[in-house]
């Protein structure tokens, strides 16, 4: 957690987050200050998660100074408009009780119920990120970025943005590791972090996950936060659970050269369970 990467502007980002999806905002405040007391010093949220206050709330009863933490939030995907986005920036700004976020990043290229249905709202989403590039010209953001974009949708903007993205923030686990987005991404001088990193629990059941982390004296969770790390992605894992906390954080082991390419050639996984209805979890958020 002491460990970071450095963002294409030169700010320095620590190499694992602490993610909040689906922490309701009245326990977000607790969950985010174990977290930070656990060692986190990155907290990843966003406007959609709708939890914003609590997290602000636990980061300020953390007890850490606040140019020691990372906070990332995420403008709501429906947004592609450059006053709405300039608005909603502020809002984000308000409803965390910071004056400055140190990411903001454009949750999606589509509306979530235009998901991957065909459409790349080019000209929406370089709007959205005018936005975010004033508000990095003012100080409120230290670094802007996107997630769940797409070649097409990176390339949009690294060719019409005046800012390069600092990160594209999408789906990476065990069995499902879209090579081809991150050798590109990173071509590019993006950073890729990976969200939901244990395939959102499915892969904590896995026999032969098991049998592999056994060997290497490692929870399924902590090899599927190791495996990102080694493919040079940021991880964002989440949880409330307090051994999680510290446990999703000790991954000082190496996974050798063999068992990271059977984890690379893995089937897919058919079923998130639960999550199967949200779109980025769909069969569609996946070809390719």
């Amino acid at each position: 957690m002491n460990e970071t990467y450095t963002l294409n502007n030169g700010v320095e980002i620590p190499k694992i987050g602490f993610g909040t999806w689906m922490i309701e905002d009245d326990k977000a405040a607790e969950a985010v200050r174990q977290g930070i007391a656990t060692g986190y010093r990155h907290i990843d949220t966003a406007q959609a998660y709708g939890n914003e206050r609590g997290v602000g709330e636990g980061i300020r009863a953390s007890g850490v100074a606040r140019d020691d933490l990372f906070v990332t939030t995420k403008l709501h995907a429906e947004i592609k408009d450059y006053d709405k986005a300039r608005e909603a920036i502020d809002g984000s700004l308000d409803t965390l009780g910071l004056d400055m976020i140190d990411m903001m990043i454009i949750h999606s290229p589509q509306p979530w119920q235009d998901f991957r249905e065909g459409e790349h709202f080019f000209e929406g989403n370089l709007a959205a990120w005018r936005a975010l590039e004033d508000a990095l010209d003012a100080g409120k953001l230290r670094a802007i970025g996107v997630s769940n974009f797409e070649e097409a949708d990176l390339d949009n903007i690294l060719d019409h943005g005046t800012v390069k993205p600092a990160v594209n923030q999408f789906l990476t686990h065990i069995s499902n590791t879209p090579f081809k987005l991150i050798e590109h991404t990173t071509k590019a001088g993006v950073l890729c972090e990976a969200y939901s990193p244990i395939g959102h629990g499915e892969l904590l059941g896995q026999a032969d996950l098991k049998e592999m982390a056994a060997r290497y004296d490692a929870s399924v969770a902590q090899l599927a936060i190791r495996y990102c790390l080694q493919l040079g992605l940021l991880p964002l894992p989440k949880t409330q659970t307090l051994d999680h906390m510290r446990s999703n954080a000790a991954v000082d082991f190496e996974i050798n050269d063999a068992d990271m390419e059977t984890l690379k050639n893995r089937a897919p996984i058919a079923d998130y369970g639960d999550a199967s209805d949200f779109p980025v979890f769909q069969d569609k958020a996946r070809r390719g």
